[in-house]
Order: structure tokens, then sequence, then C-alpha cells
């Protein structure tokens, strides 16, 4: 199995990338996905938020009210690490069982927003990173999520920074153009690093 560990801050293409590998062939695990499918009514995640943070985070219909814990999480270094020792221990069980699932012949790519802040990008064999200019980046916040730019803003000043992500990277693929050309980087990223090493001896 040839393990990937995928990156890259908030609205910078990392979706888009992961679609892509998946096309190519790689069985891709999403983090976000787990987290969110954990965080519904009657799962692990939504009773660990909620003993942590209280019903306030909880909407009149007893869904996670995303906004409300969003506000209070990304405000407040401390919050944020709370919530964090919450869901990471469920997210990161669940991937491990996905993963173990996927075959020994898999390209295994584990799609993790937050790969350099909880630190585990030591366990993958490529480390692939997406960077986007953050101009571009808060615009996109902006127009397809609906956030004001100094909340988008804020979302990047909680993560990681692109120097920090670029560090630990066996590969930087730069999304400052348009879909296409960020799935074409993708491709050639894919024939060079990826498919040699999948290769079987004659």
């Amino acid at each position: 199995m040839l393990t990937i560990g995928l990156t890259g801050g908030i609205a910078s293409g990392k979706s888009t990338v992961a679609r892509r590998l998946a096309e190519r062939g790689a069985t891709v695990v999403d983090a976000d996905a787990i987290a969110r499918a954990l965080q519904e009514p009657g799962e692990p995640g939504l009773e660990g938020i909620v003993a942590e943070f209280g019903p306030g985070v909880l909407t009149p219909e007893g869904r996670l009210d995303r906004p409300a814990l969003g506000a209070l999480v990304f405000a407040d270094p401390a919050a944020r690490a709370r919530l964090n020792a919450v869901i990471h221990p469920l997210v990161r069980a669940e991937a491990e069982r996905l993963a173990a699932a996927a075959g020994e012949d898999a390209v295994l790519v584990e799609d993790i927003p937050l790969l350099v802040e909880t630190g585990r990008h030591d366990r993958f064999d490529l480390v692939l990173v997406v960077q986007a200019p953050e101009e571009e980046r808060v615009r996109r916040m902006v127009e397809d999520r609906g956030m004001t730019a100094g909340d988008a803003r804020a979302r990047i000043a909680a993560q990681a920074t692109d120097a920090e992500r670029a560090a630990v990277a066996t590969a930087v693929l730069v999304n400052d153009g348009t879909p296409q050309r960020l799935r074409e980087r993708v491709d050639a990223w894919w024939d060079a690093e990826v498919a040699p090493r999948r290769r079987t001896p004659a």
C-alpha cells in the first residue's frame, strides 16, 4: 500500500484534488466527511461536543449548530483544542478502519485538513499539500460559503501557515488558476510520483 497524506488550508482547492486522485484510482479517506458523519444526532461525536460545550451548540431540532460552534472555537484557541480532543480520536479510529479495508495494493489518500497541526505527517509515504493565494481563498469563502471576510481570515489564521505545511510536504500543488489547470497538475504529479511506485517488476 502506498499512503498519501493530503492537506491544505481552507478553500485551497483540496477537495478538487481529492476528487481527481479518486478518479485516478486512489482510495480517498476524507477526515472532514468522517467528522461530519460523527456529528449527526445519536453519533458519539455530537454527544461528546454537547458534553463539552453544552446544549447551546444544538439547533432546536437537536442537530449541531455549526455556526454557533464555529463562533466559539475559531475565536478561542483553548476551545478549539477542546473540540479537537473530542473529535480527532473518533475520526482517527474510523479512518484507520477504512484504511485497513482498502487492501494492500491500494493507493490510500487520507484527506486531513489539520495534518500538520495534529503532527501526523510522518505516517505517510508522501505528503501532498495544496496551496492557493490567500485573497483567492477569502473570496471563495465569502462567495461560496457565505462568510464575512473577517470570518474567512480568522479561519485561515486558525490553521497552519503555507510555510508550515510546505515544510512537511513531499510535493506542493499551487492552485492559482482554473479547476482544470489544478486537475492537470494533479495528473502530472500522479504520473511522476505515484505511477512509478505502483509498477510491479516484469
